[in-house]
């Protein structure tokens, strides 16, 4: 898998597969501050943790473009690191700092960076995917030549929302690619009792357009399938359906003690399916990095987020007399 991954896209480059390992490291000590951070209360608000995803975001936002789109979810971290955010930003964001994306007054689900394609993240299950029709029917009337990846979880499927656009964008041929991340639990249910079929993809079949189930944990199997997309999209072939099979480690919220799947469930994706540890054992066996660079790479993204710590408890607060700005573009 990794040698079509390099052959085919001359994007991929060794150098590129380095950095991805360290981009998902700085997913997971991100996301992992946060938690600390939560529970000591010295962050307020609510947070979605992607820890044990970081495959999905990392390998499907390396096959784009610099111009390319992206719309994220409550669930956004990961989406918005991947597409090139500042850490320090979205650490400052989160403690409500005016250094942060958007002047503090955002926080975990808010961010956004226009000047790297990141059109969002939303609070709104199932809400960033009409904004990717949108943009991708931009692209296309105004031929820019862009493609929009929106990022969803399973529970969106079954909204009203994700039905519409994809039937829209499906019908004009739209440059556009729908991201189901299937981890497993729609809040505090399991999948399978949510929907009547296995896979969450075969729902493609009802628009007419290619539906492809996906280990969402191995990050060169999303990179190869989300390329091919990303190339039937920007040659005018229209939308695919992607379903990455994954697994949060965290509870869907702060306040979720996962109480309704076991322990022996977590540690099986934890121990045996971790998208860092499998990636990094490809690399180490291909040579393209040995594990004392391994362990600089996870050391080089630790230092990294607790630079952003820094940053953030450095910043300032917002000012009282700041509190109605920005509430209209």
């Amino acid at each position: 898998m990794i040698d079509s991954v390099l052959q085919n896209d001359k994007k991929i480059t060794e150098e590129k597969l380095q950095e991805l390992l360290h981009q998902m490291w700085l997913i997971r000590f991100f996301d992992e501050k946060v938690d600390e951070f939560f529970a000591k209360g010295l962050i307020h608000g609510t947070t979605h943790l992607c820890v044990g995803q970081e495959a999905t975001a990392a390998g499907a936002i390396a096959v784009l473009e610099e111009r390319d789109k992206i719309t994220s979810t409550h669930r956004g971290h990961g989406h918005c690191i991947a597409k090139g955010a500042d850490v320090k930003r979205m650490m400052a964001e989160l403690f409500g700092r005016v250094t942060g994306y958007c002047k503090g007054k955002g926080g975990s689900m808010h961010i956004a960076d226009l000047d790297k394609g990141n059109l969002g993240a939303n609070g709104i299950v199932g809400g960033g995917i009409p904004i990717a029709v949108g943009a991708a029917l931009t692209s296309q009337m105004k031929k820019l030549g862009y493609v929009t990846i929106s990022f969803f979880g399973d529970g969106a499927t079954n909204e009203g929302s994700f039905h519409e656009a994809i039937n829209m964008a499906s019908i004009w041929k739209l440059p556009v690619i729908f991201f189901c991340e299937n981890n497993q639990y729609g809040m505090s249910g399991p999948v399978k009792e949510m929907v009547n079929i296995v896979n969450i993809a075969d729902r493609a079949k009802s628009y007419g357009i290619p539906g492809v189930v996906v280990d969402g944990n191995d990050i060169f199997t999303v990179m190869k399938v989300t390329a091919e997309a990303v190339e039937r999209a920007r040659n005018g072939e229209g939308p695919t359906l992607i379903e990455a099979k994954t697994y949060r480690w965290k509870g869907h919220s702060k306040s979720d003690g996962k109480k309704y799947r076991t322990r022996e469930e977590e540690m099986e994706w934890r121990t045996r399916r971790d998208p860092i540890a499998r990636m990094e054992k490809v690399l180490i066996e291909e040579g393209i990095l040995n594990e004392e660079q391994a362990r600089s790479i996870e050391q080089r993204a630790k230092q990294d987020i607790e630079d952003a710590v820094k940053f953030a408890e450095n910043s300032p607060m917002p000012s009282l007399d700041s509190l109605l700005e920005d509430v209209y573009a």
